[in-house]
């Protein structure tokens, strides 16, 4: 071949390969959620017109679960790229699912926040029931037993000197039965979140009787996890997608936004708009503007449940930690 033609071949190869790179498919990132608005997922679904990278070096899709157990599952059984875990789950999936390469990446909301909501926890106001320690002898609702609700509220109890089984009751209930098992005096009390905490029947026939952050202090309560293997592999597509989730979230954060907030979340949770007046605002749980989680709430979180007996104790919440991915995209940004 002579040398002209065998240079332009090269470079035709090379142009080929360069082109097939360029077109490689983007990393699918499956990102698990439980209820709009409180969980990011699928409110970034809806603004990804915001995103710089999206359909280039990654695609997201939002994937819903009904909680974190079967999060857990899926992670590790790879169809699953993000969970959302609470502080009260972090120690059960490294334990029993044996994930031991999870890795913390992101902040998804705080409970306690100064300033900020934190979960209520009501009684009737007729019931007689005036301080946590009236509460011996009687019957609590909660949504899950083992989730962080559950676990905020115990560790309140235990403060007043209330121990589970001994001195009280905990029966289990979705979140928008708890009025009801409250005025029908199923329940002595029932736990409140956002949005369920702003029920009209609650606030005619009930009280607050404490908060989570009376328990618990500052909680990191919900929060994002990968798997190691999967990060090492796609770092690079990883913080181009965070950059877009920072810029997105962002978006949303800012008052001058909230009427179009007010419509996604109407749209999203099929319930009028003029309802979301608390949403991303100080009503609401605090949530990160660099999506930084706070270690050191979570480690006294992770104590905490451990101390109760959910998980055995020694979890060292920083060796399950990659906050530099957050960090890069955040400095993208500045």
């Amino acid at each position: 071949m002579p040398a002209n033609r065998c240079v332009s071949y090269i470079f035709g190869l090379l142009a080929l390969f360069g082109s097939t790179a360029a077109f490689s498919e983007p990393v699918l990132i499956r990102t698990a959620f439980v209820v709009p608005v409180s969980n990011w997922a699928p409110m970034l679904e809806e603004k990804k017109d915001l995103a710089r990278h999206w359909g280039n070096s990654y695609v997201m899709q939002a994937v819903r679960y009904q909680g974190t157990p079967l999060m857990i599952t899926a992670l590790a059984n790879d169809q699953l790229e993000i969970a959302s875990l609470a502080y009260s789950t972090l120690g059960l999936a490294i334990q029993n699912a044996g994930l031991e390469d999870l890795r913390i990446i992101a902040d998804e909301f705080q409970d306690g926040t100064p300033g900020f909501y934190s979960n209520e926890f009501f009684v009737r106001k007729d019931s007689g029931i005036n301080s946590i320690k009236d509460l011996k002898a009687k019957v609590l609702a909660i949504n899950a037993i083992g989730s962080g609700a559950d676990i905020g509220m115990r560790a309140a109890l235990k403060k007043a000197g209330l121990e589970d089984k001994r001195d009280y009751t905990v029966i289990e209930a979705p979140f928008p039965t708890m009025p009801a098992l409250l005025t029908e005096k199923k329940a002595d009390l029932v736990t409140g979140v956002m949005p369920f905490s702003l029920s009209p029947v609650l606030k005619e026939n009930a009280k607050v009787l404490f908060q989570e952050k009376d328990g618990l202090g500052r909680s990191q309560f919900a929060f994002w996890v990968m798997r190691k293997s999967f990060i090492d592999k796609n770092r690079a597509a990883l913080v181009d997608f965070m950059e877009d989730v920072l810029r997105i979230e962002r978006w949303y954060l800012d008052p001058k936004n909230h009427d179009e907030v007010a419509q996604i979340a109407s749209r999203l949770l099929k319930v009028p708009a003029d309802r979301f007046g608390w949403v991303f605002t100080k009503q609401d749980y605090y949530r990160d503007p660099n999506a930084l989680p706070d270690m050191s709430a979570l480690q006294h979180n992770v104590d905490t449940a451990a101390e109760l007996g959910f998980f055995k104790p020694g979890i060292v919440v920083s060796k399950y930690a990659d906050l530099n991915i957050v960090k890069e995209a955040a400095a993208r940004l500045k």
